[in-house]
Formats: C-alpha cells, sequence, structure tokens
C-alpha cells in the first residue's frame, strides 16, 4: 500500500493519510444532505439523490486517488446544484431528466477538452501572481466557507433589499408562500453582523477554533481531525437526544434503492435526451445551459487545483510548467489529476446528481497532512459506507467542520505574500481574482474577475499584446457568461 501510493517519498505516512481522508470527509459529508434537499425541489426522489450522491462522491474519490495519487475528494458542487435546481429547471423550465442529460454532455466535452489538453493550456497560460492570487482566494473562500457555516456572522436584510423569494419577484404585499419559504435573494443592502454568540453552533465552533489552533500551534498530528472529534462528543454529551434519533432502518435503504431506480439513466430516457433535443427551438438554449455549466465547472476545477495544489506542493511548479508542453493525460501528476476529476460529472449525470465536481473542501484533509491518494482512498471508503451508516453522520454537526475550513483557509493565505502589492498592474488583478471568490461565492467567478481585470490592465498599460491568448479567449467566455445569464 505505501509503495503503491508513494507515500514515503511524499513525505507522509499511512496514519497520516488516514487523518487526512477522514478530515477531509467530514468537512463535506454536508453535501451527501444538503444536495438531495436542493435537488429534490425539482421533483427528483429524495432518497434515490441522496444514494446517487453517494456512489457518484465515492466512485469518482476513488478513481482520482488510484489513477492521480493526489488527495482531493470529488462530489456534487455546490452552487451548481443551485444552478441545476433554480435557474435550469425553475427559471428556464427544464425537467430534471432534461437537466441531467445536459450535465452529462457538459461531463463528456469536459473530457474532450482535458484530453486534447485545453484545461492544461489554460493553467499554463495563468500569470504567476494570478496563481498565487487563485491560492490566496481558495482560502479566503474555504475560511469564508467556515465562518459561514461556524454562524459567526449573521446578515440582516430589509424588506427593499428582497429582490425575489422561491425565485420569484418579491411583492411586499404577499405574507403566505405556497410551501413556505425555501430561499430569498437579497441586494447588496444585506448587511452581514458579528454572532451574539449566544446560539448552540456559533459557541460549539468557537471553542473546537480554539482547540485546533491550540492543537496546531503546539505541532500536535492530526490537529484538525482532532478538533472535528472533540467538537462531535461535546456536542453528542449537550444532546444525547442525537442518539436515539438514530434510525438503521434496512426497509428504508431498500426504498432508497428503490428511487435510485427513477433518478439512475433518467437521463437517457425519453424524457431526457429524448426531450432535449425535440423542440429545434430550444436548442440554442440548451447549448448556452450546457456552455454555462461546462465554463463554472472547468474552472471551479482549475482553481482549487491551482490553489491549493501549488500552497501544499502536491503540484510542483515543474508540473504546471509542463501545461504547456505535450504529452497525454498520464504526463504529470496534474495532467492526470485533471483527467480524474472530469470522469465525476458524467457519473454522476447517470446515477442521477448535478455535476461533479473537485471539493475546495479538500484543502482539509491536505491541511492535516495528506499528501497522496490513499487519502482520497479512505474519503471514498467514507462515502460508501454511508449508504448503510448515514444516520451517523449527523452526529457530526458543522459545529465541527467550520473551524477546519477556518484553520486551512489561513494557512493558504501564505500565497499572499508572493504577490507584488506595490505594483498595481499585478495588484489590481490578483486582488479581484482573491476577494471575488469569497465576495461572490464562487471560485470560478474569482478567476473570471482576476482574467478579465488582467486584460484590462495590460490593455490601458499599451501591453495587450502579452495577454496570452487563451486568457483573452477565456475572459470573453466568461463575458458572454454573464450575459447569456442576465438574458436567461
Amino acid at each position: 500500500m505505501a509503495n503503491f501510493f508513494h507515500i514515503k517519498e511524499e513525505g507522509s505516512s499511512i496514519p497520516t493519510e488516514i487523518m487526512a481522508g477522514l478530515s477531509t470527509f467530514f468537512a463535506m459529508s454536508y453535501i451527501i444532505f444538503v444536495n438531495p434537499a436542493i435537488l429534490s425541489e425539482t421533483g427528483m426522489p429524495y432518497q434515490g439523490v441522496f444514494l446517487a450522491t453517494l456512489i457518484s462522491a465515492g466512485i469518482s474519490t476513488l478513481f482520482i486517488g488510484l489513477f492521480a495519487n493526489v488527495p482531493y475528494a470529488l462530489a456534487p458542487g455546490m452552487g451548481l446544484n443551485a444552478f441545476f435546481t433554480y435557474t435550469v429547471c425553475f427559471s428556464l423550465g427544464f425537467s430534471w431528466q432534461e437537466a441531467l442529460a445536459m450535465v452529462f454532455i457538459c461531463g463528456l466535452f469536459n473530457i474532450v477538452i482535458t484530453i486534447t489538453r485545453f484545461r492544461q493550456l489554460i493553467i499554463a497560460a495563468i500569470p504567476e501572481s494570478l496563481q498565487h492570487a487563485i491560492a490566496t482566494g481558495i482560502g479566503l473562500f474555504v475560511a469564508y466557507l467556515g465562518v459561514k457555516n461556524a454562524e459567526f456572522i449573521t446578515f440582516t436584510s430589509d424588506s427593499g433589499s428582497i429582490l425575489s423569494i422561491n425565485n420569484q419577484a418579491y411583492d411586499m404585499a404577499k405574507s403566505v408562500y405556497d410551501g413556505g419559504i425555501a430561499t430569498i435573494e437579497s441586494s447588496g443592502g444585506i448587511v452581514p453582523n458579528i454572532s451574539t454568540f449566544t446560539d448552540q453552533t456559533s459557541l460549539l465552533a468557537l471553542l473546537g477554533l480554539v482547540i485546533t489552533v491550540v492543537l496546531l500551534l503546539r505541532g500536535a498530528k492530526g490537529a484538525i481531525l482532532i478538533g472535528i472529534i472533540a467538537v462531535s462528543i461535546i456536542n453528542l454529551m449537550i444532546n444525547p437526544g442525537l442518539l436515539s434519533e438514530l434510525n438503521f432502518d434496512q426497509s428504508g435503504l431498500g426504498a432508497s434503492f428503490h428511487e435510485l431506480g427513477i433518478t439512475f439513466g433518467a437521463a437517457f430516457g425519453p424524457e431526457g435526451f429524448g426531450s432535449l433535443f425535440s423542440d429545434a427551438s430550444r436548442l440554442p438554449l440548451v447549448i448556452m445551459t450546457i456552455f454555462a455549466f461546462s465554463l463554472s465547472d472547468v474552472f471551479d476545477t482549475i482553481g482549487t487545483f491551482i490553489g491549493t495544489g501549488r500552497a501544499s506542493g502536491i503540484f510542483t511548479d515543474e508540473d504546471i510548467r509542463s501545461m504547456s508542453q505535450g504529452g497525454g493525460i498520464m504526463a504529470t501528476k496534474l495532467d492526470r489529476a485533471l483527467f480524474g476529476d472530469v470522469i465525476g460529472t458524467s457519473l454522476g449525470a447517470i446515477f442521477g446528481t448535478s455535476n461533479t465536481t473537485v471539493l475546495a473542501e479538500s484543502t482539509v484533509g491536505i491541511g492535516n497532512g495528506g499528501r497522496t491518494g490513499f487519502a482520497s482512498v479512505i474519503t471514498a471508503l467514507c462515502f460508501f459506507a454511508c449508504i448503510f451508516v448515514a444516520p451517523f453522520i449527523n452526529l457530526v454537526p458543522a459545529a465541527a467542520t467550520a473551524p477546519a475550513l477556518i484553520t486551512v483557509g489561513i494557512m493558504m493565505m501564505s500565497s499572499i505574500q508572493e504577490i507584488d502589492w506595490s505594483d498595481l498592474s499585478i495588484a489590481i488583478p490578483a486582488f479581484f481574482a482573491s476577494i471575488f471568490m469569497a465576495f461572490a461565492f464562487s471560485i470560478s467567478y474569482g478567476i473570471a474577475a482576476g482574467f478579465i481585470f488582467h486584460c484590462i490592465v495590460k490593455t490601458v498599460m499599451g501591453e495587450a499584446k502579452d495577454v496570452h491568448p487563451i486568457i483573452w479567449g477565456a475572459s470573453g467566455l466568461f463575458l458572454l457568461n454573464f450575459i447569456i445569464m442576465a438574458i436567461l
């Protein structure tokens, strides 16, 4: 096992990899329940999506660990699942079967651009200063995710700031909503505030943050995982009733597999592909929607790999430089990781879930010392085990994993020192690339802001010819995507 994954050569150990894999799993375990909750709003069976999430995440994570030997985990991406539900199905009127068909095509497209090395060329074209900014942005994004999950901040929105409720224009005179309120969209008038720290979640998260920071400063091995377990135990001591709520009813498991039969292969049925291309007038809308899926998926992955890989040393500078050279999908570790990632999206669509992609929460395991694919194998096994022991995952609250995300974000911020902030031509694109990841809560939008301002700065300075054509092209695609989203 150690020889297969080159664990010693990568400066790690089997116990460290196990702790890293468990840490990553706990940090992203929320997706097991959140993804079905979001997708089921389209009419998809909840338990079917639940199993589809576990199976696609488990297989994809196992594949990237064995094939690429990197400590990353894949699962349906947050943001992409929201786009699937609220934009594609609710706003554009596609059925969930048609949406799955588009996700499958998106996955095939991503496979093509990876095999043809187009994604690798994008990475090679990104200026080094922007690569460091992306790493910084990932740190900010992950830390903000932790702060949000810890409920350290709250948001206040007056009625004048509310734009829509349940994806429908807000009507002040309306006070009752069929089925309750699922989503609220507010304008910039929403105001963030510090928590009063009177609720259990924020207090537990604060305690967990202190425990994790103290252990890290003392050099304790597995500090992040210890923090997660400690807070989970304390939460169980405070709320012993959680144990009585565990339900291992195997008949429920049988029902889940029955519902999986509804989502599995639905993309290829008469309500999926059969319906998607039956109306020629919808073809431009279908193409634009697939484009939007792919653009976000591709750049989320690129940002995560560049940000975490460069900061941790998993991907070397030589790996990144070699992207512009020849070779196939086996040329470098980064090549193999990119190919390992693209398998997930089409696989997830087959089982019945939105785009499966590398999650930024993988940084928790990396921060806990994970350096090889063995950590991913452990994470994958946890996903598979959840098919039978999912109730136990509820014993690990968001308050336990939030401190892990915050501390990992802090460690990833080290890349900020590599940026020359005294040079505005570097600082401006770097600022937007890093800050917008957290503010827009999207890795791909942060990259978009960095690319676009890089082109603007270079053009104003008369150095437009120094901008790589791929960066120009990617910036144009991002602008086109924003225009399309505005029209839709």
